[in-house]
């Protein structure tokens, strides 16, 4: 038998590097840094059966595959396969099969009823080969933030907070309240506290100060989480309480982050939005965001 000339192993926490190095070119909207990368690697999810792997060839990585049990949903019958890609001088050579094939030998023990794959629109034609039909389509956005709108007022009896101001177990209640009916096939409306802290608050990237809240009577309304590394953001989730909607928050406090995002170095904003986010999507076109990619969440 042939040896490829590719390894599939296990992710070591010294390839963080060459891991961001290998996800900025592929998808340069999906914004993490080299010590998130290394604590990703080190510190799975608990509770979540993760592996995490890479290809490599000659010694360089190439190749990246996530998989595990998605956390963030009540049912937590969902599998995923998380940011698979290749890099591009080194595709249609079996790698992304292999980083697939492996994945799924890992997920395989919990017999779980789901399995998702995302995949570019470029890549549904793979992702169907294997047996993952596209299910929904997610849109990436990027906003030059030099040429961003003026600072927003925030409205009578509404209060604009940082995130550091915001305690967070009322970000987390605040994060399940606005997740309820969210579009997608797997929305965080069951994200435990435990597993919230884990991957939201103690993200490496979540800028705590230019992460903003609106807080009315008391209560978190809305939020907007900034996840930056150098001169790149990312809106992780913009998301306002279905008691609050219909007052305009959403754009408040999103606009809020991003000039607190700008102050402090970032030029580029990327968001993400499933496309029968009808209402988001049109805060985001009024902000001047603009199409990117197109990511297909692909189910079996």
């Amino acid at each position: 038998m042939t040896t490829p000339p590719y390894r599939i192993r296990p992710a070591r926490p010294e390839d963080a590097p060459d891991v961001v190095a290998l996800r900025a070119l592929v998808y340069p909207y999906l914004v993490r840094g080299v010590e998130s990368t290394r604590r990703r690697i080190a510190e799975p999810v608990p509770g979540g059966h993760e592996a995490v792997l890479v290809a490599e060839v000659a010694g360089t990585v190439v190749g990246w595959v996530a998989a595990y049990r998605n956390r963030l949903t009540a049912a937590a019958d969902l599998g995923e396969i998380a940011t698979l890609h290749v890099h591009p001088d080194h595709r249609r050579r079996g790698i992304g099969t292999a980083l697939l094939t492996r994945a799924l030998d890992h997920l395989a023990p919990l017999a779980l009823p789901r399995t998702r794959l995302w995949a570019l629109a470029e890549w549904v034609p793979f992702a169907e080969k294997h047996g993952f039909p596209p299910s929904r389509s997610v849109r990436y956005s990027a906003l030059d933030l030099t040429s961003l709108a003026p600072p927003p007022q925030a409205p009578a009896g509404a209060r604009l907070l940082r995130l550091a101001e915001v305690e967070p177990r009322r970000l987390h209640a605040a994060h399940l309240a606005a997740s309820v009916g969210k579009p997608g096939d797997a929305p965080a409306d069951g994200i435990d506290y435990p597993t919230w802290h884990h991957l939201v608050w103690s993200n490496l990237d979540l800028d705590h100060a230019a992460s903003s809240a609106v807080e009315i009577d008391g209560a978190v309304a809305s939020f907007s989480l900034v996840v930056r590394n150098g001169d790149r953001m990312t809106s992780d989730m913009t998301a306002t309480l279905p008691a609050y909607r219909g007052r305009g928050l959403a754009r408040l406090v999103k606009l809020t982050a991003l000039h607190r995002a700008r102050e402090v170095g970032a030029n580029t904003a990327y968001t993400s939005n499933d496309e029968a986010n009808a209402p988001m999507l049109a805060v985001n076109e009024r902000l001047g965001y603009r199409p990117v990619a197109t990511q297909w969440s692909c189910l079996r």
